[in-house]
């Protein structure tokens, strides 16, 4: 089943509950709905974990969880899935970004040399961060849909395959009891 699956790979929720991005949220955080997972707790959670992840903004966490809690989906699961844009991985995703954002914007693509400085700014805000942006945007809707649609059929496939096995084995007793 696909709860037993992402429980395992959820953080610890009372360390959750206790970092300073859902702290600050206050008693709001700590509602019970938004810690139990259910097949719409979980697909929300994806959908928004999966679209901030790709957002090149500070404070991803905190964002995840503001959207999470009106949106009632899992506050953990939507924490963690902003952890898909990482030290490690943010490059990749930010350069997929531009190139696909200079690829539907039809533009020519602009030596991508990244620094971290006002003037590197201001020279590349009109040519480089417009289809930026726009990748951004546009494959973090992507893989939010996807891991949306994804978590509800796959919850769904568990939930028939469960469903199935269980008149099975009722079959199965039926079967037993009527030849004792």
């Amino acid at each position: 089943m696909p709860k037993k699956t992402i429980q395992r790979f959820l953080p610890d929720p009372a360390k959750i509950a206790n970092s300073k991005a859902i702290r600050i949220f206050g008693r709001v955080a700590q509602q019970a709905n938004l810690w139990h997972l259910n097949r719409r707790s979980a697909s929300r959670a994806f959908a928004i974990g999966l679209f901030v992840a790709f957002m090149p903004i500070p404070f991803q966490m905190v964002v995840a969880a503001a959207v999470a809690i009106p949106a009632r989906a899992n506050l953990p699961l939507s924490v963690a899935l902003v952890w898909v844009s990482n030290p490690i991985t943010m490059p990749a995703i930010f350069f997929a970004s531009y190139q696909f954002g200079v690829f539907v914007l039809r533009q020519s693509p602009e030596p991508f040399l990244f620094e971290l400085s006002w003037s590197w700014f201001a020279a590349s805000i009109g040519s480089v961060v417009p289809p930026f942006l726009f990748g951004c945007l546009l494959l973090g809707t992507i893989a939010s849909l996807t891991g949306f649609f994804t978590i509800r059929i796959m919850w769904r496939q568990a939930a028939i395959k469960a469903w199935r096995e269980r008149q099975k084995l009722r079959s199965a007793r039926r079967k037993a009891s009527r030849t004792h």
